[in-house]
């Protein structure tokens, strides 16, 4: 029998909330922990940055940065005014004066980046430096996930980490599947995560909210609302709104999920408008979200954090599973809906984080979209066809396998079309 406790500790492990983009974020976290240990302002910062993370700080705008890009701006945001107390919200709040000294340090050569070699897909090691001391600052595997803190040569923090188990400081998660997740869903004492669901609910639809008020970035979520009319087309419009004002720099912050600010925004917005819209109650949405959190959640479990696949795909899926929870479907088309997705959109590569994250976004929500119709009209994606398997569960196996093991030359390639010939 399932342990559902550990389904309650899971979301609590998942949705967390962070401003900006994750992979920036933590580099400031860690810098800021790396200042708070060193007691005094660095004359020198080293950031050695697996692969993946230099591909998701690339191309995002910084929240508090004056619209500033880059691992040098992360790092210089997290020293200079970052509260390591405060986790993913990190630079939350920056005043004006240290907005402007982030800038200007981060046009020097104060910052040396480096790109770490056969390391796990999120590694990242600051080492800060002044006359007298040194302080080496190390994260693993999730985002807030320090596993050492060095001073001066003296060992002041270390927990384990296996390097090759990338879900290892987590809960285990074999316990996960969609069957139980459903029952989950169905028993569950809401009180146990309401609080936690109703923080989802208010921070993303806001920034879903401001991202159609202001306009970010290429506006697609603006666009799909005002071009494209159909059932979910609100549904769609709003997620791709939020990642829009996300992937900008808006300053405001988003429940994640899995360590992803646009994967937390893809399995939570579509099915609160689509709840709202429909006048379900605020216990039904609830049960929707936990049935959308867990859902991808589990198809990201063996994808891991950071990969050459796009996690949205997994995102959306799931979204439509929370879709089709609120409209009490059956199992089948549950399980049918995810197979389809699965089967249709898993290709979608992931090449940092950046203003078009939101038209990925899109484009899996639509694919989700397809695949529920299909489903609700008894068409799933037999075994043999492609990478589907001949149960939703080894389907979502070995999409973990493709995303995680599959691609990583893919990763690669993508990095070095992204950066060749530029400076990180």
């Amino acid at each position: 029998m399932t342990d559902f406790n550990k389904y309650y500790t899971i979301l609590n492990e998942e949705l967390v909330l962070a401003t900006g983009c994750t992979e920036p974020i933590a580099l400031a976290y860690v810098s800021a922990v790396a200042r708070k240990h060193l007691g005094k302002d660095p004359k020198k910062v080293t950031a050695y940055c697996s692969a993946n993370v230099v591909k998701n700080v690339k191309s995002v705008t910084i929240p508090n940065t004056n619209n500033s890009r880059g691992i040098v701006t992360a790092v210089n945001a997290g020293w200079i005014a970052g509260d390591a107390d405060k986790e993913l919200e990190v630079i939350s709040v920056v005043s004006d004066e240290k907005k402007k000294m982030i800038q200007e340090i981060s046009n020097t050569n104060f910052v040396e980046v480096v790109c770490l070699k056969d390391e796990p897909n999120l590694s990242i090691h600051i080492k800060m430096e002044s006359d007298d001391d040194c302080v080496e600052v190390y994260l693993m595997h999730t985002h807030t996930n320090i596993t050492k803190i060095v001073k001066n040569d003296e060992v002041l923090f270390e927990k384990p980490c296996d390097l090759q188990d990338f879900n290892s400081a987590l809960t285990d998660r074999t316990c996960l599947n969609l069957k139980d997740i459903v029952e989950f869903a169905n028993t569950c004492d809401l009180s146990r995560v309401q609080d936690l669901l109703s923080k989802q609910v208010k921070n993303n639809m806001l920034i879903a909210n401001e991202g159609i008020a202001q306009g970010y970035g290429a506006c697609v979520g603006k666009t799909i609302i005002d071009n494209i009319p159909g059932k979910y087309s609100s549904c769609i419009g709003m997620a791709a709104a939020a990642s829009d004002a996300r992937m900008s720099g808006c300053q405001l912050p988003v429940m994640t999920n899995s360590g992803s600010g646009n994967q937390g925004i893809t399995t939570s917005i579509p099915v609160i408008v689509y709840a709202r819209e429909q006048k379900k109650s605020e216990e039904e949405l609830y049960r929707a979200l936990v049935v959308s959190n867990l859902v991808t959640i589990h198809l990201k479990t063996g994808i891991g954090r950071l990969s050459a696949y796009c996690g949205v795909v997994c995102a959306a899926s799931a979204s439509f599973a929370g879709i089709a929870y609120l409209n009490h479907d059956s199992f089948e088309i549950i399980e049918n809906l995810v197979t389809n997705g699965l089967a249709t959109a898993s290709g979608i590569i992931c090449d940092g984080a950046k203003e078009s994250c939101a038209s990925k976004i899109s484009t899996a929500l639509f694919s989700a979209m397809l695949g529920y119709e299909m489903a609700k009209n008894q068409h799933v994606f037999e075994e043999s066809c492609g990478i589907v398997q001949d149960c939703v569960e080894h389907t979502i196996k070995v999409v973990g396998t493709l995303g995680q093991d599959g691609m990583k030359q893919t990763d690669n390639l993508i990095l070095d079309i992204m950066t060749k010939g530029k400076e990180n």
